[in-house]
């Protein structure tokens, strides 16, 4: 055998023996609803420090992905759940789909955001959805911004708020839970009937409620106010070139006129790399992912110690008294309510 062809063997024979000695990749899929982002950088960082791919699938909002998982529970098509918020908690865990991890993470987290006591979601961050408004607007014609829910049925603010259906829309199941909270049941359904009789406009979802309906800086619309979130003065400062001095938008931060959502992680049942699942909700907890949230996701960290980014800290807004309810009354209600909300509103 000519030493060539011998050298050639030997090379081909060290390349095989290293290739099957070098770690085979994990895959780690992690179910998400549309909103999710992380920032390339930071995801990567994870990869490389457990030897592991994610593969993040999107399938719609919140209640569509939990949908999917409930449906495909006895054979699951992930390993990790997110997106899960506290409207939609109580039939997530009715649903039996997560197995408890106790996160050494959860240390850093208040208990006001930990509302499984079995940690099978786990929390991972909040935001308000409030009513914001064109700040442009309301100066120009020396109108004052309504402070209360009750100050939005006055005829100076006839056809002036437009909002999400809450039959298809988070933030306008948001909006409806913080009436309900403020007003009862069934004492939110005549507020909603008065606000209808003052010209309120309904669309589907928020994109077309804020950029088109609104009249602020991203919208062309003609109502001066829309349901939102208190995080948007922000993420318009952010987005505007050049960038402003000021937020063209605010948020109407008055008692329960804001609806707080926390959003959680949960390890689903039946994963076959369970010990990676416990290390990415470690990772989503922990401070490298919870200091890219706001910016990705414009949503506040649940980690106290998570340091928050400038325009953040100057634009955006958390309410001091948001409507809150508990997440078993929520499930228990949520479909009655939006179909009486509906037959109110709609028909």
């Amino acid at each position: 055998m000519k030493k060539s062809g011998l050298a050639f063997i030997i090379i081909t024979l060290v390349f095989a023996l290293s290739s099957c000695a070098a770690p085979k990749q994990n895959e780690l899929t992690v179910m998400v609803h549309d909103s999710f982002s992380v920032s390339e950088s930071v995801i990567h960082q994870f990869e490389q420090l457990n030897q592991v791919t994610v593969k993040f699938i999107k399938n719609g909002d919140a209640g569509t992905v939990l949908n999917q998982a409930i449906l495909t529970k006895n054979a699951p098509i992930a390993d990790v759940l997110y997106g899960v918020d506290n409207s939609f908690l109580s039939r997530a865990l009715n649903a039996d789909l997560f197995i408890p991890y106790d996160s050494p993470e959860l240390v850093n987290i208040p208990d006001a955001y930990k509302l499984d006591p079995e940690n099978r979601e786990l929390p991972v961050d909040y935001g308000d959805v409030c009513i914001n408004y064109d700040k442009a607007w309301f100066s120009t014609r020396n109108l004052a911004v309504p402070a209360t829910l009750e100050d939005l049925v006055k005829p100076e603010y006839k056809n002036l708020l437009v909002v999400e259906n809450p039959g298809v829309s988070s933030p306008g199941l948001a909006f409806l839970l913080a009436t309900i909270a403020h007003f009862g049941d069934p004492g939110y359904l005549g507020y909603w009937k008065t606000l209808r009789e003052n010209g309120l406009g309904v669309v589907n979802d928020w994109t077309t409620a804020y950029y088109t309906n609104f009249s602020g800086s991203s919208g062309k619309g003609a109502q001066p106010m829309v349901v939102s979130y208190a995080s948007s003065p922000a993420a318009e400062v952010l987005y505007t070139t050049p960038e402003p001095s000021t937020a063209p938008t605010a948020s109407i931060l008055g008692k329960d006129t804001c609806f707080r959502q926390i959003e959680f992680v949960g390890i689903l049942k039946g994963t076959k790399h369970l010990a990676l699942a416990q290390k990415f909700v470690d990772f989503m907890l922990g401070m490298n992912f919870q200091k890219d949230v706001p910016l990705q996701m414009f949503v506040y960290p649940v980690n106290s110690t998570a340091t928050l980014p400038q325009v953040f800290i100057q634009y955006a807004q958390t309410a001091p008294e948001p409507a809150q309810m508990d997440p078993t009354t929520i499930a228990e209600n949520r479909d009655r309510w939006i179909t009486d909300w509906t037959n109110t509103v709609l028909k």
